[in-house]
C-alpha cells in the first residue's frame, strides 16, 4: 500500500484499541483484523491518546448514521474511504443498502475480512474521480459518511464530489471532520500521518465553502462529546480534554453535517 492508504491502519488501531478496552464501542472486527494484520505503527500513530480519539470519533459518526437511518430507514449508505471500517454491523444495518468504497488497493484487502451479500457491496474507487457512483443505483436519499478522508482532497475535489453526489440522489446528507488551514499548514511538522508518510493534508476554516444550489452547510457536531470523555477516568480525563477537546483542539479539527433535501 502507498502512504495514503496505509493511514488507514490508524483508525483501525485506534477501534480496536478502545474496543478491547471497553470503551467508546464494541469492534471485535476491528481487534481481529489488527491482530492479523501485525502492522506497525510508530511515534505519535500509536499513541493511546490518539486511539482513544479515533475511538470518539468512530462512535460520534455511529451515533449520526443512527440517527440517519432512524429518521429515513430508506436511504442507502456510502461511506467513503472505508478502510477496515465495520460501522454496517457497529449501527446494525446489515439490511440497508450499503456501500463500502475505497481504493482497490484497500478494497482488496478488505476482501479478505468482508463479505458481500444483497444489501453490502465493497466498491473500488478514489473520492477524487466519483466515476464509481454509476455502479450504485440511484436512490431518493443517501447516508454519506466521509471519516477522515476530506483532508486528502483539495477544495475543488470536494466540490467536484458534492456535485457528483447531488446530480446521483434526489437527498444527500453528509457528515465529513475537516482540518482546518492552520492544521493542515502545521501538519508539516507534527502529524501522525507522517508516521505512515503522508506528506500532503488540506484544510477549510469556512464549511459553507462547499454550499451549492442544492447542497448547504446544516451545522457543526461535536467530535469529542463529553459523554464519552466521562468514560475515561482520572488523569487520563484530565489530559485527554486537554489534548484532544480543548480550545487549542478546536482550532485544528472540526466535524460539519451537510444536507442536499
Amino acid at each position: 500500500m502507498d502512504s495514503v492508504h496505509k493511514t488507514l491502519y490508524i483508525p483501525l488501531y485506534g477501534k480496536a484499541y478502545v474496543s478491547r478496552k471497553s470503551l467508546f464501542l464494541s469492534d471485535k472486527k476491528a481487534e481481529e483484523i489488527w491482530d492479523a494484520e501485525g502492522f506497525s505503527l510508530k511515534g505519535r500513530a500509536k499513541s493511546k491518546w490518539l486511539a482513544y480519539y479515533m475511538g470518539i470519533r468512530a462512535a460520534v459518526f455511529d451515533e449520526w448514521v443512527r440517527e440517519r437511518l432512524a429518521a429515513d430507514a430508506n436511504a442507502v449508505v456510502l461511506h467513503i474511504g472505508c478502510g477496515m471500517d465495520s460501522r454496517m454491523w457497529r449501527v446494525n444495518a446489515t439490511e440497508t443498502a450499503w456501500y463500502d468504497v475505497d481504493f482497490p488497493q484497500v478494497i482488496q484487502e478488505r476482501r479478505r475480512y468482508y463479505t458481500e451479500s444483497d444489501c453490502y457491496k465493497m466498491i473500488e474507487g478514489d473520492a477524487r474521480d466519483a466515476a464509481w457512483l454509476q455502479s450504485i443505483p440511484k436512490a431518493k436519499s443517501a447516508v454519506v459518511v466521509m471519516e477522515g478522508v476530506s483532508m486528502y482532497l483539495t477544495n475543488d475535489e470536494m466540490r467536484a464530489l458534492i456535485k457528483r453526489l447531488c446530480a446521483h440522489f434526489e437527498r444527500v446528507a453528509l457528515l465529513m471532520d475537516s482540518y482546518s488551514v492552520f492544521a493542515a499548514k502545521m501538519s508539516k511538522y507534527k502529524n501522525p500521518v507522517k508516521d505512515v508518510g503522508v506528506e500532503s493534508v488540506y484544510g477549510i476554516d469556512d464549511p459553507t465553502l462547499f454550499e451549492n444550489d442544492d447542497f448547504a452547510y446544516v451545522r457543526e457536531r461535536a467530535i469529542t462529546p463529553q459523554k464519552y470523555i466521562n468514560e475515561l477516568s482520572g488523569v487520563e480525563k484530565w489530559i485527554f480534554k486537554r489534548l484532544y477537546a480543548g480550545r487549542f483542539s478546536q482550532k485544528l479539527y472540526r466535524l460539519y453535517e451537510y444536507e442536499k433535501a
